[in-house]
């Protein structure tokens, strides 16, 4: 099933159970998994992996050189799970040497027209990026998180699991997981997203754990090293909780409060 308009390399093994459409064009180093399909116009350009069942829509580009000065052209890849959405004008770029040489997205992610994954990036599972939202180089995003419409995330920041960015919000720092994190007049930590967690199975117990580690770290009088050493000092501190502390300690660029 390949368009007589499309523009596929000679190198490129394409599985009898994928579809290429028109004017698309697959350079030499792209894998593709079964039952991938490019609508038209696609750009796929390697070393780029694709898992299966993979729906790319017109006019994305992925798999291009990273935008950064300091690539020279090294052989670099880009690797793509199974099952995700990559929507209409999405660009997504291989990695550089000096941030391992490698952009990873997992399965069963959405990403919406316009959005924009930068190079050396490692999303997770699940993942929705909604539209025009944009990832700086070296940023990692993790497993069921919602990045808002119009949200730009600087390089380096860790997008914690199960969180929501509101749309157009400014991320320059670490987002904490399961929290809802939305620009009013400043950015900041609103709360826990227990709309999200409900919608993903998480019982009454462990929401209310989340909740009260947000309590303790958002709403008390305590500084951030106060409020972990209080939460750490803590009988039955479950798994949800454990996780939290440790990624407000590893935090590089600190985390949005």
């Amino acid at each position: 099933m390949i368009h007589p308009t499309a523009v596929v390399d000679p190198s490129v093994k394409v599985p009898e159970s994928c579809s290429i459409g028109p004017y698309s064009i697959v350079g030499a180093g792209v894998e593709l998994g079964e039952h991938c399909e490019l609508r038209s116009h696609v750009v796929l350009e390697g070393p780029t992996r694709l898992g299966s069942g993979n729906l790319l829509f017109p006019f994305c580009a992925v798999g291009g050189a990273p935008q950064d000065l300091k690539y020279h052209g090294e052989p670099t890849r880009l690797e793509i799970g199974d099952n995700n959405q990559i929507r209409e004008y999405v660009t997504i770029q291989r990695g550089t040497v000096g941030g391992g040489g490698l952009t990873r997205m997992g399965s069963n992610c959405l990403i919406m027209a316009y959005a924009h994954i930068a190079h050396d990036c490692l999303v997770g599972d699940h993942v929705i990026m909604a539209n025009a939202a944009t990832l700086a180089g070296h940023v990692t995003v993790e497993d069921h998180s919602v990045v808002g419409a119009f949200s730009p995330v600087h390089q380096h920041v860790r997008v914690g699991c199960y969180c929501y960015i509101g749309g157009g919000t400014v991320v320059t720092q670490d987002v904490l997981p399961f929290s809802k994190t939305v620009a009013r007049r400043d950015v900041g930590a609103y709360g826990v997203n227990s709309v999200g967690l409900e919608r993903r199975g998480f019982s009454k117990e462990r929401i209310r754990q989340i909740r009260h580690f947000f309590k303790v770290l958002l709403a008390s009088r305590l500084n951030t090293s106060q409020a972990l050493a209080r939460l750490k000092a803590e009988e039955n501190v479950g798994p949800d909780v454990a996780m939290l502390i440790d990624f407000v300690e590893s935090s590089e660029r600190g985390v949005i409060k």
